[in-house]
């Protein structure tokens, strides 16, 4: 963490896209099971996110996930009406339990690994002999049941939700106690504690004795799925779009952390270490989450008034610099986030801009564009002007009318020149003098704010081609064009996808890092590998370090 800068106590460290919606997810160590809607089950790598098999076999949505307490073997319920086991290791279908009617909610597995329970909404609960597959015990209730699960307190029992109610069954299927409300209901590993959720209350209670352990309200919250972390410290619960964690050994009764990132409703979550949480969503989506151990440090995120036209991200200068649209410029510490300067500059409502230091020199460029009227008000024209401006000194170093509207600028990497992107050209400005030092023309029409730049060399992305270069670094010749398309925002393997707000293994095309929450969608980012700075139209300016997440 950097030091003297508060920073958010979790973030998405890994979102893994699926190919369908993902209804269920279950965790042993670093492995995590994710069931799809087609049927599929996917196994993803933990620590990485990278899916590691795909388990193919029923015939309908799966619901439900369980793994056997040595990770070897996984039960899933299916919409297909069967419950199978699957070898983890090899991919196969170890066995199939069949007699449901309707759809499989829900599995469990008991602690002596010799039965499962499963719940359907053909509204009975079954018992299962893992060994002969039979089923020896049949529960019927008055409606779907959708949570079953095997009490950990002696002797053993059934629990179930069905109707809104919390039901507990021997073994034999006789109902031990009266029913209770509860939507849903999930066990500490170690059994001693259990988390009931009902409408907005979530309550955590002794197993044994009931006896209440935390409870929690959250107004306005259709409070869904409930789950303990390993240690048993910490609960998440999932409302409609967001994920909320309690620390119960605390006596404060809000959140320590609440995750949004999510572009749907959460359908399942599961914590797969005392730290890392796993949400799924119908966004298609499965997210890994870090609570108290962040993997990409947030140093922080500075609010302004005006939003953010451009940023640039100096790493070898220890800055960060920003061009708004109330003609201020500011630079940041990317070490502690603070504002380092600001300054005024005489841009007002201008189109583009950039800014960089040179030489200890903050220049800033921008690009203008007025309609003149004659005296009469009859007679109009475009005044299209280039500003090249001395921040700190508050002065002109030169500017230069154009002929026609520019749809963006950047400064060379070497701070010598000035880049200009037209409808049909780009041309080369002299940084000092403003005058025309290199112009390149084609045929396409570039996207707006389309130049990519890496020293003397541009790109410009075409929207219906790959990008065009030329290289202006050559003196006194007109600039070489280039045929390799630019590795822009790249080390060695990685790539950062400007338009998706995430960073993408180059060979591979994983998704390693993911904007997410209200800083999904940056107006303007760059990388460098380490550090990732990103501007927002909100006027938010968010610095983020990279120390362990990408290697």
């Amino acid at each position: 963490m950097v030091k003297g800068q508060p920073t958010e106590w979790g973030t998405c460290s890994r979102t893994v896209e699926l190919y369908m919606i993902p209804i269920a997810v279950a965790c042993w160590e670093n492995t995590i099971a994710v069931s799809l809607r087609g049927g599929d089950i996917v196994t993803l790598d933990g620590i990485t996110g990278r899916q590691t098999a795909i388990l193919s076999g029923h015939t309908g949505s799966t619901r439900s996930l369980a793994f056997l307490p040595d990770g070897t073997s996984l039960v899933s319920g299916s919409d297909d009406g069967t419950i199978k086991l699957w070898d983890v290791q090899t991919g196969g279908v170890v066995k199939t339990f069949c007699g449901h009617k309707h759809w499989v909610y829900s599995v469990s597995i008991s602690a002596d690994c010799t039965m499962i329970a499963s719940g359907s909404a053909d509204k009975t609960v079954r018992l299962w002999n893992i060994q002969t597959e039979e089923c020896h015990c049949v529960i019927e209730q008055q409606d779907r049941v959708e949570w079953v699960g095997f009490s950990p307190i002696e002797p053993p029992s059934l629990i179930s939700v069905a109707s809104n109610k919390v039901w507990q069954w021997s073994l034999n299927g006789h109902q031990i106690r009266p029913a209770h409300d509860g939507s849903h209901i999930a066990f500490s590993l170690d059994g001693t504690q259990v988390v009931l959720c009902y409408q907005e209350e979530v309550v955590v209670q002794k197993s044994d004795s009931g006896a209440i352990v935390a409870k929690y309200h959250l107004v306005g919250h259709g409070l869904r799925h409930g789950c303990f972390s390993p240690d048993g410290k910490l609960i998440a619960v999932s409302s409609v779009g967001a994920a909320y964690v309690w620390d119960i050994t605390s006596s404060d009764p809000h959140p320590i952390k609440t995750f949004h990132g999510h572009g749907s409703t959460i359908t399942r979550l599961a914590f797969s270490s005392p730290s890392t949480l796993i949400s799924s969503s119908a966004d298609k989506s499965v997210k890994i989450w870090q609570i108290g151990a962040l993997q990409a440090d947030p140093v922080t995120t500075n609010k302004v008034s005006a939003l953010v036209l451009s940023i640039t991200l100096q790493a070898k200068d220890g800055i960060a610099i920003s061009v708004h649209s109330d003609g201020i410029v500011r630079t940041w510490d990317i070490l502690t986030g603070l504002c380092k300067s600001s300054f005024q500059t005489p841009a007002r409502q201008f189109h583009w801009s950039d800014a960089q230091l040179i030489n200890s020199q903050l220049i800033v460029v921008w690009y203008h564009e007025i309609h003149v009227e004659d005296a009469d008000g009859y007679n109009w024209h475009s005044e299209k002007k280039i500003h090249i401006w001395d921040a700190e000194k508050g002065e002109s170093i030169a500017s230069c009318m154009t002929q026609d509207s520019a749809v963006d600028i950047r400064i060379s990497g070497d701070g010598s020149k000035v880049f200009c992107l037209y409808e049909g050209s780009i041309q080369a400005l002299s940084m000092q003098t403003g005058e025309v030092m290199g112009e390149v023309k084609f045929e396409q029409n570039p996207a707006k704010q389309s130049l990519i730049v890496d020293g003397l060399r541009v790109w410009v992305n075409s929207p219906s081609s790959v990008p065009l270069g030329w290289d202006f670094g050559t003196q006194g010749s007109s600039p070489i064009q280039l045929s390799n398309v630019p590795q822009l925002h790249l080390d060695d393997a990685k790539v950062w996808d400007v338009a998706l707000s995430r960073i993408k293994d180059r060979v591979t095309g994983r998704v390693i890092f993911q904007l997410g929450g209200r800083f999904a969608k940056p107006a303007k980012a760059q990388w460098d590998g380490q550090y990732l700075v990103t501007g927002y139209e909100s006027g938010e300016v968010l610095i983020l370090y990279f120390n362990h997440v990408l290697l």
